[in-house]
């Protein structure tokens, strides 16, 4: 053959083509990491499982097409609550209160799966398919504490059932992103292999003198593999191979005929479909809503943390309010014993008893209800502190707070600008919207993309082989010698004294039929260009323009919230200020009612005050140290208030992102201006039933 060393050189070509797209398969499925929105620690990787990544066949062949089982789970409390309980009572200080809620707040554990479900995700667009969204709202089922804001809300979406930056439809807020991820078709990044194997057994009826009835047994085997790329390309390759046995048929040279074929074609995206931004789009939207799920875990621990402070504080106040009202329970019914003895020796008159005797009611009433308030707040903790309430040794376990506020002399006055500055920098919503905007960046170059026409370059090389053996029914040794006068019979014809008119087929085996195939014997190879152009592309243009309004009105929703977040920064700078001048004002109004209860006790000691006018006093004295409780409570409360809207409460707290992701605390938190109690409570919360004292009739 004189043109056998081009010919060869083709081939060579060729199989090395082929062998270099199969070895970049492996390249499809990772892309350009999608660009960081803000580089803050909000939108730093949180540590988690990874199921981002895929199970390899190697070293098990069906690795990838066996479920993969997780573990139940696990619903039983850390070790942590049994370490903290002694006696039957649970004692609490806040850093450890912070500790059991990052491991066991079941809003917590609830928002963790977001992050291996954001992983999933990305393991979905690295083989070319659509995302299907992360959840990005804050899990608030856990009663009790209020948290956030001006209006007293946290995040979007109560039970975390907002919708992510990857779905699609209705958005919250007012927003909309019914354009996210639109564009050209992605063919499957992951490669796929079909394959066909039949064995056929077709008898044929006679249909005509040419046609005789015969049986045909066919036997296929066809292989394809398809791929795509993510700069647009796509590739395929098909085997073919046939073989025919034909029991009776005169016209059939070859019984059994052996037909293979095989064809390999790329096809490159010119306009529409063409490059990264077009491909690659559902991968960089995927990596982002993983950011978006690490920030979202963040403000859960955030607002779940300010839950629990706040949650604390009101654990605190109900044992001081319980103990201010039984100390003044205690002082009616001294009063009321002071009275009687008086009233029986004649210095008061015996209306003052009734007087006393009603104090004493009135104040077991306000015992009662401060100490089933105390009993809430405590069954409140232990729900957000536990995984269950099964145990019933917790169950019945009292908790003992054994923290208290520490306040400073002064109070740091920080210019607003700064915690300004501090929040737009900080605060986990914004970082959250930022990203969002910058996945609708991403996708909105696929829309554009989408607006070309589509211009596609192909090239293909393929070949056919034909071989088997020569049909005997088609021999003219086999055949009656006048069909051999027809001359329709191969090899040797008696009839035409030994002529051959037909040669006999030569017998070409499996793989001289599959050296056909490259040999250039039968080859089929060309190259083409394929276009599409839509004349009037309306809809197109309406998704094109559809994308850009979105991102408009995301871009407005993120300087609304910029704006939101400087009012909610001044208003709990305020509040701190307001809540501060509350708490020195309760002390000067304890402090003047300690000295008026002093002096009024020592007029009714010389008989010149009543027992009204006492127990008014003391009633005043209660009341200024309820108000004085609920005041420094309210002042934390603030405080725990700043640090959420300058979005610092994890650094201030020392609270170790970490920890809360793996379930397990570490490292544990120290939070500011709080001190261990000189003294614990006492207060017993469960109320003991005192008899309501008969009233004595006035003296006739």
């Amino acid at each position: 053959m004189p043109f056998a060393c081009i010919a060869s050189t083709k081939r060579l070509a060729a199989a090395a083509s082929l062998f270099a797209t199969l070895t970049f398969a492996g390249w499809a499925q990772d892309a350009p990491v999608a660009p960081t929105p803000q580089n803050t620690p909000e939108a730093a990787h949180v540590p988690s499982l990874n199921y981002a990544k895929p199970v390899s066949h190697f070293p098990n062949p069906i690795g990838p097409y066996k479920p993969r089982y997780l573990s139940a789970p696990n619903l039983a409390n850390t070790a942590r609550i049994d370490s903290l309980m002694r006696d039957g009572k649970l004692y609490l200080s806040l850093d450890d209160a912070i500790a059991l809620a990052l491991e066991n707040n079941l809003d917590i554990a609830i928002a963790r799966y977001n992050l291996n479900i954001a992983d999933t995700d990305i393991l979905r667009a690295k083989a070319g398919a659509t995302t299907l969204g992360v959840n990005t709202g804050v899990v608030q089922n856990t009663p009790g504490g209020g948290v956030g804001g001006l209006g007293g809300q946290v995040g979007s979406g109560t039970g975390g059932t907002s919708l992510g930056a990857g779905g699609a439809g209705a958005g919250a807020g007012g927003l909309v992103s019914s354009t996210l991820g639109l564009g050209s078709l992605i063919t499957s990044f992951d490669p796929i292999l079909s394959g066909t194997l039949s064995q056929d057994r077709f008898h044929i009826l006679p249909q005509s003198t040419f046609s005789p009835e015969s049986p045909q047994n066919t036997t296929t085997g066809s292989f394809t593999y398809a791929q795509g790329f993510s700069w647009g390309t796509n590739l395929s390759v098909g085997f073919n191979n046939t073989r025919v046995a034909t029991g009776n048929a005169p016209f059939s040279p070859l019984s059994p005929q052996l037909n293979s074929g095989f064809k390999f074609q790329l096809t490159q995206h010119l306009l529409q479909g063409f490059g990264f931004a077009a491909n690659n789009r559902f991968i960089l939207i995927a990596k982002n809503d993983r950011e978006l799920s690490d920030v979202a875990f963040r403000l859960q621990i955030i607002t779940t943390v300010n839950q629990i402070q706040s949650m604390y504080w009101d654990l605190v106040y109900a044992y001081e309010n319980a103990r201010v009202q039984k100390e003044s329970l205690s002082f009616a019914e001294k009063t009321l014993s002071d009275t009687k003895k008086q009233v029986e020796i004649g210095s008061l008159a015996p209306i003052e008893v009734v007087r006393a005797q009603s104090t004493v009611a009135q104040d077991q009433q306000a015992v009662t209800i401060a100490l089933t308030n105390l009993q809430l707040e405590q069954l409140l903790m232990k729900n957000a502190l536990s995984r269950t309430l099964r145990d019933q040794v917790l169950a019945g376990a009292d908790v003992v707070p054994t923290s208290t506020m520490e306040l400073p002399e002064t109070e740091a006055v920080q210019p607003t600008q700064d915690l300004v500055a501090d929040a737009l920098r900080h605060r986990a919503d914004l970082v959250e919207q930022r990203i969002q905007l910058n996945t609708t960046q991403i996708s909105n170059k696929a829309v554009r993309n989408a607006l070309l026409p589509t211009l596609d370059l192909f090239a293909y090389y393929g070949g056919t082989g034909l071989g088997g053996t020569q049909n005997p029914t088609n021999l003219c040794a086999n055949e009656p010698l006048g069909e051999q006068e027809e001359g329709f019979c191969a090899g040797p014809n008696a009839a035409a004294g030994g002529q051959t008119f037909i040669p006999v087929a030569p017998t070409t085996s499996y793989g001289g039929t599959l050296n056909q195939l490259v040999n250039s014997a039968a080859s089929d190879k060309g190259v083409g260009l394929q276009l599409n152009i839509p004349l009037r592309n309306r809809a197109a243009q309406a998704v094109q323009i559809r994308s850009e309004l979105e991102y408009q009105q995301a871009q407005m929703a993120l300087q609304q919230t910029e704006n939101r977040i400087s009012i909610e920064v001044r208003n709990a700078q305020f509040g701190v200020e307001q809540n501060r001048a509350s708490v020195d004002s309760a002390k000067a109004a304890v402090d003047y009612a300690k000295q008026s209860l002093d002096a009024e006790q020592k007029k009714y000691q010389f008989g010149t005050s009543t027992t009204t006018l006492v127990l008014q006093t003391q009633s005043g004295l209660a009341t200024a140290e309820s108000t004085l409780m609920s005041a420094m409570a309210a002042y934390e409360k603030s405080r725990i208030e700043l640090d959420r809207a300058v979005g610092v409460t994890l650094d201030k707290a020392g609270i170790s992102i970490d920890d809360a992701a793996r379930g397990r605390v570490t490292r544990m938190p120290n939070v500011p201006y709080i001190t261990p109690l000189k003294e614990l409570p006492t207060v017993n919360p469960t109320p003991t039933p005192t008899p309501t004292p008969t009233p004595t009739p006035p003296a006739q």
